[in-house]
């Protein structure tokens, strides 16, 4: 196990319980008790562009699309699937769950990690996602598509996310006859996604463009018909902490390198774009960024309850601050990791935590309390 147990240690004392793995499978503490590797690489310089993801839809011929398969024909799916993961060597290190086999509460945290989406946990259609130990690539099976693959990185990294997916998209193609139409390409449940069936996305954290009110005008200067702007979970979800997903929005008539390329320009531009706007707030409001930075410091200290929507507020804060060195004290990893182990499903598991909210609430406020007067 990685040093992804520490800041858990950290916050361990007067009271809080430690996390009890045995009442798992080995196979999930490792997952819910570890630093996704895409994040633990994050450096600070990674201040703007928290992560990059390249997701593929994929569906075998013959069989309908998940949404009008009949449960055999998803179980064929799936034994496919496993057959094919068995056979490819960067596979072989994977990890496969079915969804019967996860509890609610473990299919919420994974949501959460960002490796299965929240249609996927919700629904009740039979499925699996295989997982690689690092949480770098993912499959879910019998999502909105017979296959969703997915690689994640740290930061700005489209180019090695696409070189990683693209490396297991072929080499499953080898043993798995996928819909293809010349005409159109890959076919898929959504028409969106027909095509190269590629969703390209970067995490981005924009708390001075918020701020600014910038951020509408932002997407519509950049590139309105082309991007989608998404919460922290992905379609159909909220912005938290300033936090959006920001992800092609065509992919009929492109290729995988021109989506991938474009994406990166508009991933650079948004990046600069929320530099000037932090730029201009250091020179003309600085002592009111300061003052909010320092508030939500001292919330984030004293606070003995805590929502996940007030947590992510004042965390982008501080994340921000950081960035700004206003708070030279505070790595923004550690900042990071704490949006990965307060969220609820991760506080019931590493915690024990109650599904009440108010109880919930309280020791996250506990948790967070202990770890920011610790580091700053």
């Amino acid at each position: 196990m990685s040093d992804g147990n520490m800041p858990m240690k950290d916050s361990m004392e007067n009271n809080i319980p430690e996390f009890e793995s045995q009442h798992m499978p080995p196979e999930l503490s490792h997952y819910f008790g570890q630093i996704p590797v895409w994040l633990d690489r994050a450096e600070d310089g990674d201040n703007i562009i928290l992560s990059t993801r390249i997701r593929l839809a994929r569906n075998l011929k013959s069989i309908p699309f998940p949404g009008r398969a009949k449960r055999e024909q998803l179980r064929a799916v799936i034994n496919r699937s496993k057959a094919a993961l068995n056979r490819i060597q960067i596979c072989k290190e994977m990890t496969a769950f079915e969804k019967n086999e996860l509890l609610p509460l473990y299919k919420k945290a994974f949501v959460e990690r960002r490796i299965i989406s929240p249609v996927f946990s919700d629904n009740d259609q039979i499925g699996m996602v295989a997982i690689d130990p690092d949480e770098e690539l993912a499959i879910m099976v019998n999502e909105e598509d017979h296959l969703r693959i997915q690689a994640v990185q740290a930061g700005l990294s489209l180019q090695e996310a696409w070189r990683q997916i693209s490396r297991l998209d072929d080499e499953l193609s080898e043993y798995m006859d996928f819909a293809f139409m010349p005409q159109f390409g890959y076919l898929t449940s959504c028409p969106t996604n027909t095509g190269t069936g590629m969703r390209a996305s970067i995490l981005i954290h924009l708390p001075a463009l918020s701020m600014a009110d910038e951020i509408d005008a932002t997407i519509k200067k950049l590139a309105p018909n082309e991007i989608a702007v998404r919460g922290f979970y992905g379609e159909g979800t909220d912005f938290v902490g300033n936090i959006y997903q920001i992800s092609n929005q065509l992919t009929l008539g492109r290729t995988e390198a021109s989506v991938v390329d474009r994406l990166e320009v508009v991933a650079d531009k948004f990046s600069e774009m929320e530099q000037e706007a932090r730029d201009r707030l250091l020179e003309q409001q600085r002592e009111e960024i300061e003052d909010r930075v320092y508030r939500s410091l001292a919330i984030l200290k004293n606070a003995r309850l805590l929502s996940s929507e007030e947590f992510m507020k004042y965390i982008s804060m501080l994340m921000l601050g950081v960035d700004l060195e206003i708070l030279d004290e505070i790595s923004s990893l550690e900042l990071k990791k704490l949006m990965i182990f307060t969220q609820p499903a991760h506080m019931q598991i590493m915690y024990q935590a109650s599904s009440d909210l108010q109880s919930r609430d309280a020791l996250r406020a506990q948790i967070v309390r202990q770890k920011i007067n610790s580091i700053a």
